[in-house]
Order: C-alpha cells, then sequence, then structure tokens
C-alpha cells in the first residue's frame, strides 16, 4: 500500500517459482495470442514495459474491477508467456507476485509498433533481471504513487470528471531532461477544468537530505533552458522527515536565482488516511513550501495552483505527442495511464472481466 511500502532493506532475494507450463514464444502462438488479448491485456503490456515492473495489487488497481478477475487474467498472460513474474522474499509477511514483460509479450508490441523486438531495445534476461536490482523497492513505490492516482480516478464520485491525464516513467524522464534532472517521474492532473502537472521525488528515507534539497539548482536550469514552470513535489515518508527536509529545502530555495520558478510542496505518507477507501496523493496532504500565497495550509493535488498564481496551466498536449526521429531523444510515446474502457456488451466482442 502506498501508506506503507516495502523497504528494499526487508527484501532478501526472491522465492523459486512453481514450475508451471507455459506456451513456447513461436511464430505460431505469437498468432494466437492475436485472438486471445484484449485492447486491456495490451495495456498492461506497454504499462510493464514503460514502468518495468508493477505487482498483482497494482495491477489490478489499474485495470480491473476486483483483485480475483485481475489475478486469474494475470495467471493466464503468464501462462501464454506475455508476463513474467517473480516474488520477492521478505523477512515478514509475504511480498505480492511482481510482474515485468516477457518475450510473447514484447514480441506483441514490436508487431503493434511496426519494428522488431531488437530494435524497442528489450532483453528478457535486463527486464527479468531487474528482480535483483537494488532500486526494486523505491521503483515499486514511485509505481505504487502513480497507481494511487490512478485508482482514485477510477473509483471517482459521480459527477467528478478526475484523470491522471500523463504519468512518465524514471527512464522517459532520464531521456528527456537527464542533463540536468531526473526525476522519479512526470505526471499530470486533471479535475473537471482544473490541471496540474508536476515532477515527483520520491524519498524512501535513504538519501541525504541536504542531497534532495540541491537538486532544486538542476530544476531551475531545466526551467531557465526551457522557459516552462514546472511545480516539484516531493513525498517524504514521514512528517518529522518533511519538516527536516523542508528547512533544507526552504535555504537551497531562496538561494535560486529565480525561486519562482520552481514551485515545491511537500507531503508525507503517514498524512494519508489508510481507513478510507482509496486515500491517494490526490487527497489534502501537500504543503507548499513558500505558505507566503493563502497561508500555511494542506492542499490537495487540485488546489495546489491555487498556491502559485503566477504558474501559467499547463499544455494539454505535454505528455502525449511522440517525439520524431529528428528529436534528440526519440522514443514511442508513453501509454496513457488510465486503462482502456471495456467495449459495451453487444457492441462486438466484450472485453474479458
Amino acid at each position: 500500500m502506498i501508506t506503507n511500502p516495502t523497504r528494499q532493506r526487508t527484501l532478501r532475494g526472491h522465492k523459486p517459482a512453481r514450475p508451471n507450463p507455459r506456451a513456447a514464444n513461436t511464430a505460431e502462438h505469437q498468432a494466437v495470442l492475436v485472438s486471445r488479448l484484449t485492447p486491456r491485456d495490451k495495456w498492461i503490456a506497454r504499462m510493464l514495459w514503460e514502468h518495468k515492473v508493477l505487482t498483482t495489487h497494482q495491477i489490478t488497481a489499474l485495470a480491473f474491477p476486483s483483485f480475483r478477475s485481475g489475478r486469474m487474467r494475470l495467471r493466464e498472460l503468464y501462462t501464454w508467456g506475455v508476463v513474467d513474474r517473480f516474488q520477492p522474499f521478505v523477512t515478514v509477511g509475504t511480498a505480492p507476485m511482481h510482474y515485468v514483460l516477457a518475450p510473447a509479450g514484447a514480441a506483441v508490441l514490436a508487431a503493434e509498433d511496426g519494428t522488431d523486438v531488437k530494435s524497442m531495445g528489450y532483453r528478457h534476461d535486463r527486464v527479468f533481471g531487474f528482480a535483483h536490482s537494488l532500486r526494486l523497492a523505491h521503483t515499486v513505490g514511485v509505481n505504487e504513487w502513480f497507481t494511487a492516482l490512478v485508482d482514485r480516478a477510477r473509483h471517482s464520485r459521480p459527477g467528478e470528471q478526475v484523470t491522471l491525464a500523463a504519468w512518465w516513467s524514471e527512464t522517459r524522464c532520464a531521456r528527456h531532461f537527464g542533463d540536468l534532472v531526473k526525476p522519479d517521474g512526470y505526471g499530470r492532473w486533471n479535475d473537471g477544468d482544473q490541471q496540474v502537472e508536476w515532477f515527483l521525488e520520491y524519498d524512501f528515507g535513504t538519501e541525504v537530505l541536504t542531497k534532495l534539497a540541491g537538486k532544486l539548482t538542476g530544476y531551475a536550469a531545466l526551467a531557465q533552458a526551457t522557459g516552462i514552470t514546472t511545480p516539484l513535489l516531493l513525498w517524504l515518508p514521514t512528517s518529522r522527515r518533511e519538516a527536516t527536509a523542508r528547512r533544507l529545502l526552504a535555504h537551497a530555495w531562496r538561494e535560486l536565482d529565480e525561486p519562482r520558478s520552481v514551485p515545491v510542496a511537500t507531503a508525507a505518507a503517514e498524512l494519508l488516511n489508510p481507513g478510507i477507501a482509496h486515500p491517494s496523493p490526490a487527497d489534502d496532504v501537500w504543503l507548499p513550501l513558500d505558505t507566503s500565497a493563502g497561508g500555511p495550509r494542506r492542499r490537495t493535488l487540485t488546489e495546489l495552483p491555487g498556491a502559485w498564481p503566477h504558474v501559467p496551466p499547463p499544455d494539454p498536449h505535454n505528455g502525449e505527442a511522440d517525439l520524431g526521429p529528428d528529436s534528440p531523444h526519440p522514443t514511442a510515446p508513453p501509454p496513457p495511464p488510465m486503462p482502456p474502457t471495456p467495449p459495451v456488451r453487444g457492441a462486438g466482442r466484450p472485453e474479458r472481466r
């Protein structure tokens, strides 16, 4: 859960998988998958390729009406070789199954994009090797952060028009902005006619806070180079660590040549209410670093632009447009964060639940 993420230090390798019969990744099998895979299945494959690893709980929260239906479909996708999985061993309790893109799934995506698996940069050993990465817990934590927003949007109240319109992975952000900054993600939230975009710095309580505060100079340089003012959101595990970070951030922020070019807000995971149905970063947990506008009060994600009246609304096309071959960072566009809408029954082949 976003209110209680798994720490890297609690991971102790991964459990050996039970032997299960799986389809061989042949041309004939890939042809069969054309009729078996739904738009949601392909979307899941693209999300795994974009964000490296997603847990069972995250995938079901992103795309399924219930945990049971999600688990059953993921078992089928695993059997067909579309996704692969591993289960980290933790010292207390049981970790959820973690999913990555498998060779047959990569072949499906490559065929849809008119390329081949080699050209898209897929290698199964590297993808599955992420099970041993020292950044596994951090990546899962960042993905849980964004998943909570999608889950909140999917369970919005009648009349609400909320959606996570953009979600860029750390890898994609590094391709675009890596010369200056390497945020843990980029996102854009739409709530009716209100929009807010941001870069995310996700702190797990292990990074030196002075180093975290020092990143503000990179974001200021990015704002100067692009002419775009993008808010920076910092997510910390506890209120105590947030208070310490805010003191260091405030000092570094005041030292910038143009502090207003880097709007900053902080929040702590322990401020979320685990008793509600869908706690998420959209809740009233955000405290702007500069509290001169509106006073020192916690705001929802939608209310944050009110603290920065000088920041223009985000470009609605950010996070959607593909980069052409002449771009210094050519890459396929990210998948939409919200899952595809299942077709209405009776209007063609129904979406499998």
